[in-house]
């Protein structure tokens, strides 16, 4: 029996055989693992995308993406954005489902919309959580809502906006890996860069979370939540269009105030 962090880089990579080819090694040397061996963990994190702590808990569960001197505010800023980043990837398995049904919330906005998103999450199941996906994001020809920074901004994909965004990518030492099929102006990627630096994971210049932010971010992404959080496919999704605009709201606020 596989264990949950195998199976989730085998969903992410397109199944066993297409994980062994992102590896360079053979099918049946996948498909013979029950879990992830050690000394694969960090290839199979830089093919697929899938946090080594998800991939193999018992070796890095210390190094779950933070970095030491992350304090609380950045730790609980990092982990709704790998929330938003892993719900707008891709439909989510019922692992998923599960853990986001166990979110707890308070009286605040935050709060609340974790709240509602644990309700639907425990609503829906992975069938049912996957068509809504695909309707959304996907469809036949497209989908209901198209997840792009340049889209929004210009009306077009792949427009400047993109062009921005990589250089300043670059510039940081970021770069899109070659599993990655999707652009970097994706909402989950932007998402996943700002979990990744407001976590220290990447290592960057101080204030790089407000630039890209500022640049990147604010300009359209509010208006994404806002459209998942009404369009016409959305049940269990849009619960997470109003954890993203409230959040977004959130940050904007803070990086609002003088520093």
């Amino acid at each position: 029996m596989r264990d949950t962090g195998l199976d989730e880089a085998i969903r992410v990579a397109g199944g066993v055989g297409a994980l062994a080819r992102k590896l360079g090694i053979s099918q049946p040397s996948v498909s013979n693992w029950s879990r992830i061996p050690a000394e694969r963990v960090l290839a199979v994190e830089s093919t697929t995308g899938v946090n080594r702590a998800l991939l193999r808990p018992d070796l890095y569960a210390e190094h779950s993406g933070l970095g030491g001197d992350v304090d609380e505010v950045d730790a609980a800023r990092a982990q709704e954005y790998a929330l938003l980043a892993a719900l707008l990837a891709r439909a989510p398995d019922q692992a998923l489902l599960d853990r986001v049904a166990g979110l707890r919330g308070d009286a605040t906005p935050l709060g609340l919309a974790h709240a509602a998103l644990a309700d639907a999450a425990a609503k829906s199941n992975a069938e049912r959580a996957e068509r809504e996906y695909f309707a959304l994001f996907i469809g036949l020809g497209r989908g209901e809502l198209l997840p792009y920074g340049s889209y929004y901004l210009t009306g077009f994909l792949h427009e400047r906006p993109l062009a921005r965004l990589r250089q300043d990518l670059a510039a940081i030492g970021i770069e899109r890996t070659a599993a990655q099929a999707e652009p970097e102006d994706h909402a989950a990627i932007l998402c996943e860069v700002m979990a990744g630096i407001v976590s220290r994971r990447f290592s960057t210049p101080a204030g790089t979370d407000r630039k890209l932010f500022d640049e990147h971010l604010a300009p359209w992404i509010g208006r994404f939540f806002a459209d998942l959080e009404r369009a016409d496919s959305a049940d269990f999704y849009r619960q997470i269009g109003a954890l993203g605009r409230v959040f977004m709201d959130i940050e904007t606020e803070a990086f609002a105030l003088p520093s």
